[in-house]
């Protein structure tokens, strides 16, 4: 994205029409080149080619191998670019023929960042299609930079897309996905890249036997490329996959030394001493400042000094952590000392690789290398500080009842409850909570924060504003209504800055997807809510309406995924002291008179270990604290969770045992592909699975909807179908916002019998 969002602001104004793609790619470059000379700068051997993406590397893949679906229906005249943005963001013409939605959007693995999923059937075919990773390849080359070029590998590829139809696996595309690979990678080499990284994530996850026992045989028809392949895992443990992964015929393998020291470690034993062995020893999903003694001490150990090469590298891409923590300088000084973003994990690689290279230890080392000495002192610091360890979290964690995560009564005695106090109709609409987010209300925050206005005109512009959300959703006709969010920076931020144990960022973005980007708080000490958060907001959208008002949360499992966690307490320690926090919030909010109350776990999945051994352990904390945040309730109080973009088919049990009244989910993009799970599991409470995709700008027509919430009643029954968008509207515009929210209540109505 940039130090400072540059392609994010590039990419927006494109899709505006305020720039063309001259000059939008001209800012791709410009970061490009940037990039690779701060990478050159700390030392490193080799600049990464290939990881650039206008929206998504998944996206890029499918360019590079030829396999944009066919249902786009490009004739093949069209810019690449014009076709890459309509994978991404869909098209739309109400009524004409060309509408098509974008394609499917999931999570990367356990990180919060989402991809674009391939489509493939029996037909799909691939070829060299696209020329990007031999241009930006030449781009680095002519500036005098070494490169290693980065692919995602043919089984991970066809692993992340999906089958669209019947009756095939996609792992029967290998046959034809192979040779376009070999090609790539042959050409890669023929045009100066040293080495080629292969990204096969998968082998950390539980493979079928077919995927395991496909791996050999296509390497070593790669093989035949002659490019020097440097095979990647990462996030996981590999364990069964072990023995494989050392086997193929591949120049070298790196190991997320940080999620898996024991494979770095074996590996060691196992791999021939010719082969690479690339360590991933600084940590590329958190931003804490690391432990260069612990790493030093384990790059030691004699079972790599057989290797004749071992490389030194972040465990993962540095995608999922801010820009350059030095930038921060609105932190105070410890704070910021105890922190590691791009640049710093950089230095880190530079000072372990200067350190291992001389015989030097204890305060020498040091003295001869001050960020050794600045671990240290960090370590000590976060130790010792009160900010990070506060007694009275730790005694009311201490003094918790056992049955704390437990509502008063089962779901059929609440929803008799429910009913009798809102009398909504069937199929009720709602929305997820947020709507659009324009510049006036982000120049209105902005102003608050710079002191340019003062809290009681700030909080009468956004009142203002809520008026207008009320009144917009009243006159479109939802029956369950949301006061807009207008107050809010971001789901997690928002909480985050209220609650102690958090501290934030003026510049540490990340990518989610495409343009969009969070900034992530960092969660450094004990959690605890030192009054209350969203209670006046919600009490004063309340008293503009009759219609029930939903007070909006974000959930404890939620806050602690999408925050930079601290490392000095278990995960779910710390996820318990911010359930408390939240079930402090939703007392007050039912005090105040709020009725429906949504607690959002988008995070839920995201969460999950990408091995099945572990998920056990985690889904057994993750559920009870959603349950600890939300179980203060009275019966006649409903409660709303939300999760987005993710697969539940095989977690439902879990799902189920959150006991929320109403869960929503993303079903719009996968043509409820999803609700067929939750149909074929009965799960037993309300559901609301998303009608279209808030991510694309298109307007779904009232029959699309009409057509997809037929589908729903085939698996959930009237009486517990809610009907609203797949997510929040906040990155959407009024106009489309109206637009669709007018069709999806159009459809409700047809189908409770009250349509044209």
């Amino acid at each position: 994205m940039g130090e400072n969002r540059e392609l994010k602001f590039a990419l927006e104004r494109h899709w505006r029409g305020e720039i063309g793609a001259d000059e939008l790619e001209k800012t791709g470059y410009d970061l490009r080149v940037r990039h690779w000379e701060l990478q050159r700068a700390a030392g490193l051997d080799f600049v990464t080619v290939g990881d650039f993406a206008f929206y998504d590397q998944m996206a890029n893949h499918i360019q590079l191998l030829g396999c944009e679906p066919a249902r786009f229906g490009f004739l093949g005249d069209e810019p690449e670019l014009s076709r890459y943005f309509t994978l991404a963001r869909g098209v739309a013409r109400e009524g004409d023929e060309k509408s098509r939605p974008a394609l499917e959007m999931t999570k990367w693995f356990d990180t919060n960042y989402h991809y674009l999923v391939p489509e493939f059937s029996a037909d799909t075919n691939f070829a060299l299609a696209s020329e990007r990773i031999f241009t930006e390849l030449a781009e680095a080359r002519r500036l005098g930079h070494p490169v290693k070029a980065v692919l995602i590998g043919p089984l991970t590829f066809l692993w992340l897309g999906k089958e669209k139809t019947p009756g095939f696996s996609r792992l029967d595309l290998l046959e034809k996905l192979l040779p376009v690979y070999r090609k790539i990678l042959a050409r890669l080499c023929a045009e100066g890249a040293d080495w080629v990284q292969i990204d096969e994530p998968i082998l950390g996850l539980d493979l079928p036997s077919s995927w395991q026992q496909a791996f050999e045989p296509a390497y070593h028809r790669l093989a035949s490329a002659n490019a020097q392949v440097l095979l990647a895992t990462y996030f996981s443990p590999l364990k069964e996959n072990f023995n494989l992964a050392c086997r193929l015929p591949v120049a070298g393998l790196h190991i997320d030394a940080v999620r898996a020291p024991e494979d770095a470690l074996t590996a060691a034993d196992w791999l021939p001493a010719h082969r690479v062995l690339s360590l991933g020893l600084i940590d590329g999903r958190n931003v804490w400042r690391a432990d260069l003694d612990r790493i030093l001490d384990f790059l030691r150990f004699e079972r790599f000094a057989k290797l004749r090469e071992i490389w030194l590298a972040p465990s993962c891409s540095l995608l999922h952590v801010p820009f350059c923590a030095a930038a921060e300088k609105a932190l105070d000084g410890q704070l910021r000392s105890w922190l590691s973003f791009a640049v710093e994990k950089l230095q880190e690689l530079q000072a372990l690789k200067n350190a291992a290279q001389e015989n030097v230890e204890g305060e020498a080392l040091a003295a001869r290398f001050p960020l050794f000495a600045q671990s240290r002192a960090v370590r000590q610091s976060r130790k010792d500080s009160p900010r990070v360890h506060a007694p009275e979290v730790a005694a009311r964690l201490a003094a918790l009842p056992a049955d704390i995560d437990r509502r008063k009564s089962s779901y059929p005695v609440r929803r008799a409850a429910q009913d009798a106090r809102f009398s909504l109709p069937l199929l009720p609409t709602t929305t997820i909570g947020s709507f659009p987010q324009t510049a006036a209300v982000r120049a209105l925050r902005a102003a608050f924060r710079g002191g340019k206005t003062n809290l009681a005109e700030y909080t009468a512009a956004l009142q203002e504003k809520i008026r207008e959300t009320v009144a917009i959703q009243e006159e479109l006709g939802l029956d369950v209504l949301v006061h807009g969010e207008a107050e809010r920076n971001d789901m997690v931020e928002y909480f985050g800055e209220q609650l102690a144990g958090f501290a934030f960022t003026a510049n540490g973005w990340v990518q989610s997807y495409g343009s969009r980007c969070v900034k992530p708080p960092i969660l450094y000490g004990d959690v605890s809510r030192p009054r209350p958060m969203t209670v006046e907001w919600s009490r004063f959208a309340q008293g503009l309406t009759e219609k029930p008002m939903k007070g909006m949360l974000t959930g404890p499992v939620t806050i602690l995924q999408w925050s930079f966690v601290r490392d000095d307490q278990p995960r779910a320690t710390t996820a318990e002291q911010i359930a408390l926090a939240i079930r402090d919030e939703v007392v007050d909010l039912e005090k105040a008179g709020i009725g429906i109350i949504q607690i959002d776990e988008p995070a839920i999945r995201e969460g999950l270990p990408p091995r099945r051994e572990y998920w056990g352990e985690y889904l057994a904390w993750a559920t009870r604290v959603f349950r600890v945040a939300a179980s203060g309730v009275q019966d006649a109080t409903q409660i709303h969770t939300h999760m987005c973009y993710s697969e539940f088919h095989d977690i439902l049990p879990e799902i189920a045992s959150m006991d929320a009244d109403v869960i929503t989910i993303e079903t719009s993009r996968s043509d409820m592909e999803l609700l067929r799970a939750f149909g074929n599991f009965h799960y037993p409470n309300a559901i609301g699975p998303g009608v279209y995709d808030i991510h694309s700008p298109r307007v779904p027509p009232v029959a699309e909807i009409e057509a997809l919430l037929t589908k729903a009643l085939s698996v959930i029954p009237a009486e517990r179908l809610w009907v609203n968008p797949d997510c929040g509207l906040k990155t959407r515009d009024w106009p489309e916002t109206k637009a669709a929210l007018a069709n999806m209540v159009e459809a409700a109505r047809r189908l409770r019998g009250g349509g044209k």
